[in-house]
């Protein structure tokens, strides 16, 4: 049996948007990029969004650091699904992304799944999009859906939450 291989993060200070999901497909941990696995609407609804100019493919990802976006996990083991991941993991992922992103510093970290915000704020009961309260000092906390096809929620839905993001670029 092969080992899966994790995927790099793409961070660089003062992002605009720092996107974080559970961690890496199986998909992405074959490719070596986020957001791989051909039934998965990240690439799609971030343009129908309004965030990108057009529809970026996986293998593309480093390249959105150009535009302010940047791409991390809060655990970062590929799993065929976030059921798979242990306490532990969640512990020491939500320990490592606090100082990811108090030493990158992006305007608004972009957490894509209620789950994983939970996982990182402790808090159970979240509504989309802006949160009251940032988890790290200086940064404002944005909760959006997963992109994942196995979400239920109509990919317009998706969308207008997403699209609130370049709204709130604008103002900080």
């Amino acid at each position: 049996m092969n080992t899966l291989k994790e995927i790099p993060d793409h961070i660089t200070e003062y992002l605009d948007v720092l996107f974080v999901g559970f961690n890496p497909s199986i998909r992405s941990s074959e490719t070596g990029h986020h957001y791989a696995n051909p039934t998965n609407r990240f690439w799609t609804i971030l343009h129908k969004a309004g965030i990108t100019d057009r529809k970026y493919h996986p293998s593309e990802d480093s390249k959105l650091l150009d535009l302010g976006y940047g791409f991390t996990n809060i655990v970062p083991r590929p799993t065929k699904n976030a059921q798979e991941i242990t306490k532990d993991e969640y512990r020491i992922g939500k320990e490592q992304l606090k100082l990811k992103i108090s030493f990158s510093k992006p305007k608004i970290v972009c957490f894509v799944g209620k789950g994983v915000y939970q996982q990182f704020s402790g808090i159970k009961n979240i509504p989309w999009g802006k949160q009251q309260k940032s988890i790290v000092p200086g940064t404002l906390d944005f909760v959006a859906p997963s992109t994942s096809g196995l979400v239920r929620m109509k990919i317009d839905e998706i969308t207008e939450i997403y699209s609130e993001l370049p709204k709130l670029i604008s103002t900080l």
